[in-house]
């Protein structure tokens, strides 16, 4: 099995885990809302990327990323405590999944032949459609509105990426350049308070 693969499994558990979490201190203990809305935060991004792509969706024809998910609610609910401890302090597991899939979804963009312009963009779809359908779903304002730094950290990583790409560096090397500088962002605008200039319309 790819690399890529593997990462694609870990970021549906990552977002399973944030999703079960985000969903339990919004409705409760009810099962089967956590479930749903973790099973939507972790497979949200990557079902759109790949409607717009027009393959087969992906959690369709694999079961394992629906293992995953389980795999995430389960941890959730095991290890309740310290994992919402570390998803306040640095939003870790959204952090941990927009960089893993920001970068699935960019590399299967590209196997597909998709222009290398357009390609970043299907990677930070991927990476955060998963979150705003979560919050939506929760009558939460989605995160891309709020002033941090989320998806534009993606967009840095894609872009990364694609100049690595350009300079033939091995995909491995790449893969966790790329990644890395999403997390470092994603945690320095967080721990820092960063945020990109408002829009003026005068």
């Amino acid at each position: 099995m790819e690399i890529q693969y593997f990462f694609e499994l870990f970021g549906t558990l990552f977002f399973g885990i944030s999703g079960a979490l985000a969903a339990d201190e919004k409705s409760g203990n009810d099962w089967f809302g956590v479930t749903f809305i973790a099973f939507l935060t972790s497979i949200g991004g990557g079902t759109v990327r790949d409607i717009l792509l027009s393959v087969e969706i992906m959690w369709i024809k694999d079961v394992n990323l629906i293992y995953a998910v389980a795999i995430g609610v389960i941890l959730a609910a095991i290890f309740y405590k310290p994992l919402l401890k570390l998803r306040k302090t640095f939003m870790l597991f959204d952090t941990l999944g927009i960089a893993l899939f920001t970068i699935v979804g960019l590399e299967k963009a590209l196997n597909l032949g998709i222009h290398p312009v357009i390609a970043p963009v299907m990677g930070m779809f991927t990476a955060v459609f998963g979150s705003i359908i979560r919050d939506m779903m929760l009558n939460e304002v989605p995160i891309i509105f709020k002033k941090e730094i989320y998806a534009f950290a993606c967009l840095c990583g894609a872009i990364i990426y694609m100049i690595l790409w350009k300079l033939d560096i091995d995909r491995s090397v790449n893969f966790f350049i790329s990644g890395g500088a999403i997390v470092a962002i994603r945690l320095a605008a967080v721990k820092y308070n960063l945020a990109l200039p408002k829009f003026k319309s005068h």
